[in-house]
């Protein structure tokens, strides 16, 4: 392990990381690449126990890690909005490890809700709700992932690849949400088969102690090693000989930079030839300027308040830190409720209390967008050392637009106008504007009335069938696919290493399906309970603890906290 030993966490500051050094970080590369062999042997009953020792290991830190999290991010770990740390962290990766056990006890094919083949022969794998739980906590919701168009509904296949032999896989770890690091390096371990060195991002190196304690099963079998540093320790590691694939959480800049080189007239003139500087296996999830499309309809007052709070939910969750996080939202010029509703949605907005801007470079991105667009709106608080929630009115729906190709990973939301009338006509246009305008492919939401839905059933599916997106909520914020784990988490495919975009690869995918396009999420328009990421939910930390106990081990003694916190919120 290449740190040294970790202190207990502050009460009042998060952790401090250790620091690698260049030889600690050579020794533990060479120490997990003399496992990648052995590490193909490892039996599915001794990868169980290691995994089932994981979960007990995140549940022993759970506290600790949310803690942590809540202070580096300027919140009060007793506080409600502490929740956000115990979803984002500990009981995301309760689930993916408890998912991972469910697969591996059935071989890599573990049951699937149902199949279905549309009228073009694609095929459909319905992978959520999977079990009475499932619906019982999470009513009416549902998750499919549509498999690549010509390829069959398999599962496994990765899982079950004989290989000659083993790999090292390096991890750039993310620094917005925690359980993406380890939720990361479990898809290379069992699904891939390959031992990893983390790198842990700086912003939340903190965490890393956390993950070392709750993954010790895996560290000390060398088949995973945890580093520290900045930039310069990814750049050697990414170019060490004993690496043999990387796998990235984070911007197509860092990327680019890896693949291409460190400068901009080196990635030009290498992506022209085609001469990668580094022609390793890389895989990759890259962000989003990710739209919201809101499809005209009657709605009522209490729809156009709750469909506000939700896109601020989906705007201001962490901070506006995520690669899911609402940038664009997109009305129809021909709704007579168009400018109520973007009222609504500054005002809900306005609501919601400043957050630290705990990520590098806001201040600057932020300061980028408002000198772009001088009729930038600040809706929300001031506060020092916070980026104020703000709006961009009236943002040309045109390829090449400043806040279409850029996303801002700060609390900015682009307000878009498209000249249609009607459903159809809307879901028409806003299908090729997304698809055209928006930089990258990862995550799209799509917010449709029942009413209109049902008049408009065969228009909507052919918008969702026609968006280039690997993740497309519909009536619920995309950020949910990510948390339930069983669909795949990635970018539409198809990305080349000279246009990387959104990245390519999946991670997550509970049911180890092969071949996948896009995972599509559907909530009722008006879900109850409060979901998690809707602003001022009042009971989230308690959900939070719940929920990372009923993951760790369903069952019917711990549901009824599970609801009582929920219907709390």
């Amino acid at each position: 392990m290449v740190t040294a030993p970790p202190t207990g966490p502050s009460t009042t500051q998060a952790n401090t990381a250790p620091s690698g050094s260049s030889t600690d970080v050579d020794a533990a590369v060479a120490r997990v690449a003399k496992q990648k062999d052995a590490w193909l042997s490892v039996a599915i009953p001794r990868r169980l126990e290691l995994l089932r020792a994981c979960m007990r290991g995140v549940r022993d830190v759970a506290e600790a890690w949310a803690r942590d999290g809540s202070l580096r991010k300027g919140v009060d770990p007793e506080s409600s909005l502490a929740g956000e740390e115990w979803l984002a962290g500990p009981m995301t990766t309760m689930r993916n490890l408890r998912l991972l056990v469910e697969a591996l006890q059935h071989d890599g094919q573990p049951p699937v809700a149902g199949k279905a083949r549309r009228d073009d022969g694609q095929e459909v794998v319905r992978v959520f709700p999977a079990s009475l739980f499932d619906k019982l906590m999470f009513g009416g919701v549902s998750a499919d992932v549509w498999i690549q168009k010509g390829k069959p509904a398999t599962q496994g296949a990765a899982y079950r690849k004989k290989r000659a032999a083993g790999k090292l896989s390096l991890v750039l770890g993310a620094g917005n949400v925690s359980s993406i690091p380890p939720m990361d390096f479990l898809y290379k371990l069992f699904v891939e088969d390959e031992v990893v060195v983390l790198k842990m991002n700086p912003v939340n190196a903190d965490c890393g102690p956390h993950l070392e304690r709750a993954f010790r099963p895996l560290i000390d079998l060398d088949v995973l090693a945890i580093v520290y540093g900045a930039a310069d320790v990814g750049a050697q590691l990414s170019k060490h000989p004993q690496v043999d694939t990387l796998h990235v959480t984070g911007s197509d800049r860092t990327y680019d930079a890896i693949v291409w080189g460190s400068n901009a007239d080196e990635q030009k003139r290498r992506k022209a030839s085609g001469q990668r500087l580094n022609t390793r296996p890389f895989t990759a999830e890259l962000g989003c300027v990710t739209p919201v499309l809101v499809v005209p309809g009657d709605w009522s007052a209490s729809d156009l308040a709750f469909q506000a709070r939700h896109i601020a939910g989906m705007v201001t969750q962490n901070a506006s830190f995520n690669c899911n996080a609402a940038k664009v939202l997109v009305v129809a010029e021909g709704w007579p409720q168009r400018r109520a509703f973007l009222d609504c949605v500054a005002s809900e907005l306005s609501k919601v209390p400043a957050r630290k801007a705990y990520y590098p470079g806001a201040a600057d991105r932020y300061r980028a967008f408002v000198e772009h667009y001088p009729g930038a709106r600040v809706v929300g608080s001031r506060a020092e050392g916070a980026v104020p929630w703000t709006v961009l009115p009236d943002v040309p729906a045109k390829e090449g637009e400043y806040a279409l190709t850029n996303e801002a990973f700060c609390g900015v939301l682009a307000e878009v106008t498209l000249a249609a009338t009607g459903a159809q006509d809307f879901l028409r246009k806003a299908t090729a504007f997304a698809n055209d305008c928006c930089w990258g492919t990862l995550s799209c939401t799509v917010l449709i009335d029942g009413a209109t839905e049902a008049a408009n059933e065969r228009a909507l599916d052919q918008a969702v069938a026609e968006l280039r997106y690997g993740g497309i909520g519909i009536n619920c914020w995309p950020g949910i696919i990510y948390g339930l784990v069983s669909p795949t988490w990635g970018a539409y495919p198809g990305h080349t290493p000279q246009d990387i975009r959104s990245g390519n690869g999946v991670v997550h995918n509970g049911l180890l399906l092969d071949h996948p396009e896009k995972s599509v999420v559907r909530t009722p328009f008006r879900m109850r309970p409060t979901p998690v990421w809707f602003p001022n939910h009042r009971n989230l930390k308690e959900l939070g603890r719940r929920l990372v106990a009923m993951e760790e081990a369903p069952s019917w003694f711990r549901l009824p906290p599970v609801v009582v916190a929920a219907l709390k919120g």
